[in-house]
């Protein structure tokens, strides 16, 4: 008998931690841990950060066209608080909240395919693979999560800033956008949106896997402590940011309540370059930072808390 036929097949790797789908003491269990823990992680998450989310989003909509309403991130979030109390910096939280679990899904499960296509014969990836998996997962997600998710959001919240808003809740709103402008109302900065979360999966998976096997000494096996891992988790979320921050702000603009004045992605990046200059494509770029440098960071960490944790009760 040839032992190497029954191995388990599903050993340990380095990406296992990224991307949600740890480790298979659960047996046949352990993608369905992964979405749930995900979830939940991505839930508690989102509670933690979205305020910075929220005033990021509201800089980026805040054009200088005669329609500039805020002086920068404090002006932000006092002019919030004082007319809509410390909850109005959640707005629109309802709708991350709610995409959270099929986000996970689509990026962990798409992950997971586009990886064990391209793995090598000892069961790693190389960089130019997490790159191409990293893109493949961001645009998966883009499309069945993250843009009717993200459009609906950055809505909410364009609403907010109108003299009469006129959502007055996250199903009269959805309501709202797919009976005055249709299923697409929900689909609007599609393109933007692939761009971004591509881009966004490449940049970390190739940043985390890079930082880990410096770390590792070369050792593929070599453990990385939590608290590096959210460390490395903070690099990677910077870097994503400073190298696709402009495409974030061409996708917010594209999903706002004032983009039908574009006629598509293109023309929304060539209308913003001619009347805000380039400085424009980096707006909310330090709100962005830390929300995102905090995500992923405490995105680690506490999903391997909860894995470790269903491991133990959930055979």
């Amino acid at each position: 008998m040839d032992p190497l036929k029954y191995r388990n097949p599903w050993p340990m790797r380095p990406w296992m931690i990224y991307s949600g789908l740890a480790a298979p003491a659960g047996g046949g269990n352990t993608g369905l841990k992964g979405i749930v823990a995900g979830g939940i992680t991505g839930g508690i998450e989102i509670c933690i950060t979205y305020p910075t989310e929220y005033v990021k989003t509201q800089l980026q909509l805040d054009e200088k066209a005669g329609a500039k309403k805020y002086n920068g991130i404090g002006d932000c979030i006092a002019k919030t608080v004082k007319s809509n109390g410390i909850f109005g910096l959640y707005r629109g939280l309802s709708v991350l909240l709610v995409g959270s679990i099929p986000k996970s899904a689509v990026r962990f499960g798409s992950f997971e395919m586009f990886k064990n296509k391209a793995v090598d014969e000892k069961g790693n990836l190389s960089a130019q693979s997490r790159v191409l998996c990293g893109l493949g997962a961001g645009v998966c997600e883009a499309i069945f999560a993250v843009t009717p998710m993200e459009t609906v959001k950055v809505k909410f919240i364009n609403d907010q800033r109108s003299a009469n808003p006129q959502y007055k809740g996250f199903l009269h709103g959805v309501g709202h956008i797919v009976r005055t402008q249709g299923f697409s109302g929900v689909y609007q900065g599609l393109t933007a949106t692939i761009l971004k979360q591509g881009s966004n999966q490449a940049i970390r998976f190739y940043t985390m896997e890079t930082l880990k096997n410096w770390y590792r000494k070369g050792d593929p096996k070599a453990p990385v402590p939590t608290v590096v891992v959210g460390f490395f988790g903070v690099v990677a979320g910077a870097a994503s940011v400073f190298g696709n921050t402009p495409l974030d702000v061409i996708k917010t603009r594209m999903q706002g309540l004032e983009a039908s004045k574009y006629k598509n992605t293109f023309d929304c990046f060539v209308q913003t370059w001619k009347n805000e200059g380039p400085t424009a494509f980096y707006k909310g770029t330090v709100p962005r930072l830390s929300r995102v440098c905090l995500d992923v960071a405490i995105t680690f960490m506490i999903y391997d808390a909860f894995m470790e944790f269903f491991n133990k009760v959930w055979p």
